[in-house]
């Protein structure tokens, strides 16, 4: 097996990680169920690209937004990683030939909403695989008390009834305890390790201007 410093420096061309993500990784690939808290443009999506990388099997992703699916998906294809998306639109025969892909192409990651986890002939597919890893990107939207609460999320649980021995990771930039509590539980996470890295944005500044012609600063701003 191939070293997450290997994979990350052959497929992406960075010679170290940042801040928190290769003890991110290690846990993934020591089979532990993953909690990974890391600011937006924090590398999350390289938490569970490099360990899949470094497994045998394929990863499962569930995301909820459709055009960050499609981006991740291509930039992989750009590096000469075999990954796919179960779009929605999709032709039933459509469809079924992507799953067969899935089964057989030697792919190494399958996108899909968690409304696609609704549909039979989907978990069908997916109980064949050889998963390695189950990642749930915007994880905070399983929880009733996260600000993008999405009852479809729900089905995530599925995934863990196939493959009850596969890690999950889920990852967010958008968690207050309360919601990475209820995270946990509704994703049925077996004694997770919990990374969180710093909010604290440098290149942010907050201000306070008292104006008399707030238009014209505007204007100026």
């Amino acid at each position: 097996m191939k070293s997450p410093a290997t994979i990350l420096q052959e497929y992406w061309g960075y010679t170290s990680f940042r801040p928190l993500q290769e003890e991110i990784i290690d846990s993934v690939i020591s089979g532990k169920d993953t909690v990974a808290l890391l600011p937006t443009s924090g590398g999350k999506s390289i938490c569970f690209q490099v360990p899949a990388m470094a497994m045998e099997g394929i990863c499962i992703v569930v995301s909820p937004l459709v055009a960050l699916m499609a981006d991740q998906v291509s930039n992989l294809k750009q590096r000469g990683i075999k990954a796919m998306q179960l779009s929605g639109g999709m032709a039933s025969q459509d469809l079924q030939t992507q799953l067969d892909n899935a089964r057989y192409g030697n792919y190494k990651f399958l996108y899909l909403s968690p409304e696609r986890l609704q549909q039979e002939v989907v978990q069908s597919t997916l109980k064949q695989l050889s998963v390695n890893l189950i990642a749930v990107d915007e994880a905070h939207c399983i929880s009733q008390w996260g600000n993008d609460f999405r009852p479809a999320y729900k089905n995530v649980v599925s995934l863990r009834e196939m493959h009850p021995l596969v890690p999950v990771i889920a990852l967010t930039a958008t968690a207050t305890n309360e919601v990475l509590d209820d995270t946990i539980k509704e994703l049925q996470l077996e004694i997770p390790a919990v990374f969180k890295a710093s909010f604290t944005r440098a290149n942010i500044r907050y201000g306070v201007l008292k104006e008399e012609d707030k238009l014209y600063r505007l204007q100026q701003l």
